[in-house]
């Protein structure tokens, strides 16, 4: 069986490859969308998002958390990984079983069958959060690819290449579509546009989420 034919019946757009090593998976996520929002939920009661802010001293405009092993954390001392929550003093909850699978059948569909994340970045973008140009590159792991999960309003995702100059293409992101990108591709720079006014959806109102799985160490 062909590995595209994981998405018979979840949306009517076809995988996208959008460089080498890197798609867009149209719907992959709508069969588990309810419970991962579920899983969100439960997840930030007992580790509250937050505007998180860098090392320059500004305010990231989209609010954050994160579970499993390890969680990204920014403030004034840099960007870096860490297994407690810096808020809470406690360790990130547990990663849920249902992010987990995810996370496995995502990357697995888009040619990488070894991948298991150790911990994943909730981002929660409201009207006009946005993430600009960057490159994930504070993992070890260089050679495991992301997989970056769209739930709730509709956004634009930016993605370039292996400088911050070259040229940048958008793609629409909607409720359930996941983007996975590794190999020749790993570093190149990606972001997302502000969300729109007038971005919405039935389950989050004007709220978009954003799984981030990563293999860090």
């Amino acid at each position: 069986m062909s590995t595209f034919d994981l998405f018979d019946g979840l949306d009517d757009r076809s995988p996208e490859r959008i460089a080498d090593g890197a798609w867009v998976l149209p719907g992959f996520a709508l069969p588990r969308a309810r419970e991962l929002l579920r899983a969100i939920e439960q997840i930030s009661q007992a580790a509250p998002f937050r505007h998180q802010t860098t090392p320059g001293g500004y305010r990231m405009s989209a609010a954050m958390t994160s579970c499993g092993g390890l969680g990204w954390v920014t403030d004034r001392s840099g960007y870096r990984y860490s297994e407690t929550d810096p808020v809470t003093g406690l360790h990130w909850p547990a990663l849920p079983d249902a992010f987990l699978r995810l996370a496995i059948e995502a990357a697995e569909a888009a040619g990488y069958p070894a991948f298991v994340p150790q911990g994943c970045l909730i981002n929660r973008y409201e009207t006009g959060a946005r993430m600009s140009l960057h490159q994930d590159k504070d993992e070890e792991r260089l050679e495991a690819p992301i997989v970056s999960v769209s739930l709730g309003a509709p956004m634009t995702f930016l993605f370039g290449g292996p400088n911050r100059t070259d040229p940048t293409a958008r793609y629409r992101l909607e409720h359930g579509d996941v983007v996975v990108w590794g190999g020749a591709s790993r570093l190149f720079f990606h972001g997302v546009a502000p969300l729109g006014k007038r971005a919405e959806h039935p389950l989050t109102g004007p709220v978009r989420y954003n799984l981030t799985f990563r293999r860090v160490r």
